[in-house]
This record gives C-alpha cells, sequence and structure tokens, in this order.
C-alpha cells in the first residue's frame, strides 16, 4: 500500500542524503579555516608577484628599452647565414658611450654561463627605479666600458628579473661580455668578495688601492646577499679586461661557442616572453569581468539558480555556513557554468592584486617596503 510521504519522513530522507549539519561551533571553525586558507593564498600571490610578476615588467620595460634604443645600433656582421665572428682588436679600447642621463641605456651585457639567449640592459643609475625597472644599473661615479678604471654596475638577486641571481655560479675565466652601440668589450671573471653595504671602496676605480689613480681595466657587478632574506650583505663579483671587438665584424668567439648550458646561438634581438608584452593587467581585470557579467546574464536567463531552488523545495538540505560555499550558490547556472564564473572571479581578483593592491602594500607597508625594495613609479 502507497502511503504519502510525510514531512517527517521527508526530513528524514533529506537527511539520509545529505548528512547531519554541522553544529554552529564547527561551522564557525570552518570558515576561520577559510579566512586562514584565503589569508594563505593572498601571501602566497604576494610572493609571486615579487618573485615572477616584477620580472616580467622588468622584462618588458628592457624590451621597450631596447626597442627604442638600439635600432641605430650597428648589426654584427652575417656570414651566410650565420653571425660572423669578430676578430679581437690590439690596442687601446675605444670609450663608448663616452656619457649618459640617468635612465639611459649604457651598454647590453652577455654572461653565457648564465645559459643561452641571457642578455640584461645596463641603463645609467643605481636607484631603485632604476634597477626595479630596467635589469640593471650603473654607478655614476665610475668608468665606461673599455675605460682605464672599474666599470662597476648593480642588480639585484632576487625579484625584478633577478639579473644577478645566479652571479655564485660564475667560474674563474668565465667572459662578460659588454656590447655597446659599436664595440664589443670582453671581461674575465677573476673572483668574488662578501661585503658589508657601506664598504663602497669596492666600486672604486681602484678597488684594490682606494684613492690610488687606476692601472688597469676592470668590471665589477655587485647584488645583494643572502639572496632570499633581509639583504645584510652585498656580493661583488670582478672581472677583468681581455679584448675589445668591432660589432660590425661579428660577434666574439665567447658568444658562438659552448656556455655553461650549450651554444649560446647569438641573436641581437633577443625573445620576448609573451606574457611580458602586457604593459598593465588592467585589461585582464576588464575583460574577465565582462565575461563574468555576459555568462552571469545568460546563465541566469537560462538555468536561474538550481541548487538554491532545490533547498527551497526541499529535495537538498540547507548546507552549512561557508564564505566559499555561499560564493558559489550565488552564481547562477549549472556546476560547469558555476566553476566558469568562480574562475573568472578568481583570474579579476588575482590580477587586481598584481596590478593595484601588492605594489600599493610594498610601497606603503614598512616590512613588505623593507623586503621589496619596491618604489612606485
Amino acid at each position: 500500500m502507497n502511503e504519502p510521504i510525510t514531512q517527517s519522513a521527508k526530513s528524514a530522507h533529506t537527511a539520509s542524503r545529505g548528512g547531519k549539519r554541522l553544529s554552529i561551533g564547527w561551522q564557525i571553525v570552518g570558515i576561520v579555516a577559510e579566512l586562514l586558507i584565503t589569508a594563505a593564498i593572498i601571501c602566497g600571490l604576494y610572493v609571486a608577484w615579487l618573485f615572477w610578476w616584477t620580472g616580467v615588467q622588468a622584462e618588458h620595460e628592457q624590451a621597450q628599452t631596447r626597442e627604442t634604443t638600439t635600432s641605430t645600433w650597428t648589426q654584427p656582421a652575417d656570414d651566410s647565414g650565420t653571425v660572423a665572428i669578430a676578430k679581437a682588436q690590439e690596442g687601446d679600447p675605444p670609450i663608448q658611450p663616452a656619457s649618459a642621463n640617468e635612465g639611459e641605456l649604457v651598454a647590453e651585457v652577455y654572461i653565457p654561463r648564465f645559459g643561452n639567449q641571457w642578455v640584461r640592459n645596463i641603463v645609467q643609475g643605481t636607484s631603485l627605479e632604476q634597477l626595479n625597472k630596467h635589469g640593471m644599473g650603473h654607478y655614476e661615479e665610475s668608468q665606461m666600458p673599455g675605460q682605464i678604471g672599474n666599470f662597476a654596475f648593480a642588480g639585484h638577486r632576487a625579484g625584478y628579473g633577478s639579473p644577478l641571481s645566479d652571479i655564485n655560479l660564475l667560474q674563474k675565466n668565465d667572459a662578460v661580455i659588454i656590447r655597446t652601440q659599436d664595440y664589443w668589450y670582453v671581461y674575465r671573471y677573476t673572483r668574488h668578495l662578501v661585503v658589508l653595504p657601506t664598504e663602497t671602496e669596492v666600486v672604486a676605480s681602484n678597488p684594490d688601492a682606494p684613492g690610488s689613480a687606476p692601472t688597469k681595466r676592470m668590471l665589477t657587478m655587485t647584488t645583494c646577499n643572502p639572496r632570499y632574506s633581509t639583504p645584510t650583505h652585498r656580493w661583488i663579483a670582478y672581472a677583468e679586461f681581455a679584448y675589445w671587438a668591432k660589432v660590425s665584424d661579428g660577434v666574439p668567439a665567447e658568444l658562438a661557442g659552448d656556455g655553461a648550458s650549450g651554444p649560446v646561438n647569438f641573436s641581437s634581438t633577443p625573445k620576448q616572453s609573451a606574457v611580458s608584452q602586457l604593459d598593465s593587467l588592467e585589461p585582464v581585470v576588464q575583460w574577465a569581468l565582462i565575461v563574468y557579467a555576459v555568462l552571469f546574464i545568460a546563465a541566469a536567463i537560462v538555468w536561474r539558480w538550481p541548487a538554491r531552488r532545490a533547498i527551497r523545495e526541499g529535495r537538498r538540505q540547507k548546507p552549512d555556513a561557508s564564505i566559499y560555499g555561499t560564493l558559489a550558490r550565488l552564481q547562477p547556472g549549472v556546476l560547469p557554468i558555476r566553476i566558469i564564473l568562480m574562475a573568472l572571479l578568481a583570474v579579476a581578483g588575482t590580477a587586481a592584486l598584481f596590478q593595484w593592491v601588492y605594489p600599493w602594500a610594498a610601497s606603503t607597508i614598512p616590512v613588505l617596503q623593507q623586503m621589496s625594495n619596491y618604489v612606485a613609479v
């Protein structure tokens, strides 16, 4: 005999399908756990912003600088489809450039030990603005490439492209190659020091005898140490001049031979990663929200909110309190559509954090400012 399902039987049936609801105390614990997970995600994304996205932005700035500056530079000679090897020149090298203004491109630096196609810009000045945006900065009081004395420049070891992240991997006699508009200057790595930030004599024209007239051509690279914590010291890498060559003759042999990770395969226009072609994440935020709005309206018209309707009609148990669960239930449509809508919100939120929130925090909150060396420009 079939009997109508009573309300108590219906409730028991629903409970058997969905399980008992958690107590208020456990629901509060769940919400606190979600908040902690959210905080962990935000902190993790901050690390990604600091060590990845700032590097993407630096790559974009360097590509822009090369595009606007090196278009008039001499191109290496091409020998039957391959780049020719430039002959090492005798005598004193020409000095180029003779001078530069703050932020102007002084030279490019190639270090085969750091991998195929490794090239970074060197601009005039060592302010955080120049180091954060352009890769590496030339100490204004130091000499120019090829000049007797000390051609010194600085770069970050972590974040902003980490141009000198692998400085500790350099081995004696490794090539450090400087390229200016018309000339190559090849230096050979000799040694390194770890000093306090106050020991500025390491970039003097004669660092072995500060105050004395220089007698040789040197190159000095400086960066922070240790790499992933508060930089209490500076890592100093020295190199000495080996020879110079004309760009019109080709490229130095060191750029055509085997580096630490294989042939360098020289390219006068280094490839730019796809993501670094973005100069702002604002369009990402805008398009993610536009797509979200269109899909939200369409789903609301076609499906409405089936999950909420099922709860209202008693076919599903009222869910436990949850931040993420509530946000998901506010989305219309079937489950796959709701997942897409949540993903679009996540993309827009992450892009907004990278574009506005993290730069503000890194330039305003003292502890983050000290850790990140970020400056708003």
